[in-house]
């Protein structure tokens, strides 16, 4: 059986004929497996959705509860049987809940990972690799510039501005899903104990995190009337609100944003950002290149992000790399460039 005969690339997603589901379809199909709940994977109108617990709960957080006819949940490392293909979900490091899935008939085992890091995050079980024929991978930060430091650096980094500024907030900026729970569990791990701050767009998603056990100490929504006093506080808020009116009632504040594409320094100048970090929830160059290896596949297919560099190195080192292009992918966080980075000086 080729490879094709398993998963196809088609309009809608990756297409399993002999199961007929797609993996994190774009558009609405009678029956999806998705990965993760980041809007640019998980999307409402399906007919039926197998997804873990958590990516199902995120999406009824984002959708309402009738996002799909029908939900499975399906827990870390169990299997399902539809047809004569086994799928299993495996965990990815991406956010709470996000999983590869393991596609197997006849034989032949390829893995999609969905959006994944290897990094350590203390919000979501750490990724593990799946041996297989075919690994399916993303590209986001694929390019040799892209090395994302430790994130402890970058945590230290802010907390560092925090104590040299007392009298100024500082604004960070993080995606609402996955990166600003994150960020709050490592500035905890680093001994702040203050209170937190956090945009209402962050808050849902936030309140779900702790109601799962994660320690991310005291939380507090932000009261426009009190902004005036929290100099020398931490906001956390979405990317487009430390560019907003919101951000700029606050003491002084100093800009931060979190993200891979903060390797980029023209990309910090150009959102003015004051204090970049670079702490990303994908892959970097040197991961991407360490995971393809590890899951011995003879065939890479890269699903977005910078798909042809990543296929052209496959070929150097003897394998099969195939860019898929597919259209959709990379509407949320720090999938969606605004502009490419081989285009800006790093």
């Amino acid at each position: 059986m080729k490879p094709s005969d398993l998963l196809t690339p088609m309009p809608a997603g990756l297409y399993c004929p002999l199961a007929d589901i797609y993996v994190d379809p774009v558009r609405p199909v009678a029956r999806a497996l998705i990965t993760h709940g980041h809007s640019d994977h998980a999307r409402a109108g399906h007919g039926a959705v197998l997804a873990t617990r958590e990516t199902l709960a995120i999406m009824a957080l984002r959708y309402g509860e009738g996002f799909a006819g029908s939900q499975q949940a399906v827990r870390p490392d169990e299997t399902v049987r539809i047809g004569e293909v086994v799928f299993r979900f495996v965990p990815a490091g991406h956010v709470l809940g996000s999983a590869q899935i393991a596609v197997e008939a006849r034989g032949l085992r390829i893995v999609v990972s969905g959006d994944y890091k290897r990094e350590r995050d203390p919000t979501c079980a750490g990724f593990e690799p799946i041996p297989c024929d075919v690994f399916i991978t993303e590209a986001t930060f694929g390019l040799p510039v892209f090395r994302h430091p430790p994130a402890d650096v970058e945590i230290a980094k802010l907390l560092d501005s925090v104590r040299l500024f007392p009298e100024r907030t500082h604004i960070l900026g993080a995606y609402a899903l996955g990166k600003a729970q994150r960020l709050m569990a490592l500035i905890r791990e680093a001994g702040y104990d203050r209170p937190l701050y956090i945009h209402g767009a962050v808050e849902r998603l936030t309140e779900f995190y702790k109601s799962e056990g994660l320690p991310l100490g005291e939380i507090r929504k932000v009261v426009p009337e009190e902004r005036k006093a929290l100099a020398g506080e931490i906001v956390i808020c979405p990317p487009s609100a430390i560019q907003d009116l919101w951000s700029r009632r606050f003491p002084d504040p100093v800009t931060a944003f979190a993200s891979g594409w903060m390797r980029v320094r023209a990309r910090a100048r150009q959102k003015g950002v004051e204090l970049p970090l670079i702490v990303s929830d994908h892959a970097d160059w040197a991961d991407l290149q360490a995971t393809i290896r590890e899951t011995g596949a003879g065939e890479i297919w890269i699903t977005h992000g910078e798909a042809d560099a990543l296929a052209h190195w496959c070929g150097t080192v003897g394998l099969k790399g195939r860019a898929l292009h597919l259209v959709g992918y990379g509407d949320e966080g720090e999938a969606e460039p605004e502009g490419r980075p081989a285009e800006a000086s790093a």
